[in-house]
């Protein structure tokens, strides 16, 4: 059966260059729709009810501008204990996020949602250890530019893998896009996937 274009429509709801890498790894077809929400913490928001929250409001905003299609949205926060870490600002708030992460285990969650065609959203936590950094170390990192668009100030995939020592859960998570339960929530909801193309 020959499905239109619009029918097997997959959007990301998502600015992120990671997110769009890591969503083409699978050889899925979508097309790109940034959300512009208020991305403000609640007051004791917890990290897992910041991120399911944030990502079900991305995917419902792009989901009212493209009718028929599936949305796909996510948002990642990095939590040491009860504080979120967002984006630092610059240099100088990067390397303060840095050193506080150093020689200490932290935690990495992603809420990831599906608006539109099919409504489910779910959270996924990784846990990564830094190891003890020098101060030259984190001046260096800091300034390199990398930490400047990364929650909690670091890409795992980039230069930033040197500060990490280990990684409980999903690696792909805390890149920004957990993979394995990224295609569960696709496969439910009836995007055609490259290996079960009709």
């Amino acid at each position: 059966m020959h499905m239109n274009a619009d029918q097997t429509l997959l959007v990301l709801a998502s600015a992120s260059p990671r997110r769009r890498e890591l969503l083409s790894q699978l050889d899925l077809r979508f097309t790109v729709s940034a959300a512009d929400i208020d991305e403000t913490p609640h007051a004791g928001e917890p990290a897992r009810d910041y991120v399911g929250r944030l990502a079900r409001e991305k995917a419902r905003v792009v989901a009212a501008r493209h009718p028929g299609a599936w949305v796909l949205a996510a948002d990642t926060t990095v939590a040491l204990g009860a504080e979120l870490m967002g984006k630092p600002r610059d240099a100088g708030e990067a390397q303060a996020m840095l050193t506080r992460l150093s020689g200490r285990t932290h935690d990495v969650y992603t809420g990831v949602a599906l608006a539109g065609r099919h409504e489910e959203a779910l959270v996924v936590h990784t846990r990564v250890t830094f190891r003890a950094l020098s101060a030259a170390e984190l001046a260096w990192y800091a300034n390199t530019g990398e930490p400047l668009d990364k929650a909690g100030a670091y890409a795992i995939q980039g230069r930033g893998g040197v500060l990490v020592a280990g990684v409980e859960g999903s690696p792909s998570n805390v890149v920004g896009l957990p993979l394995a339960e990224t295609v569960a929530l696709l496969e439910r909801a009836g995007v055609p996937v490259p290996w079960r193309a009709s």
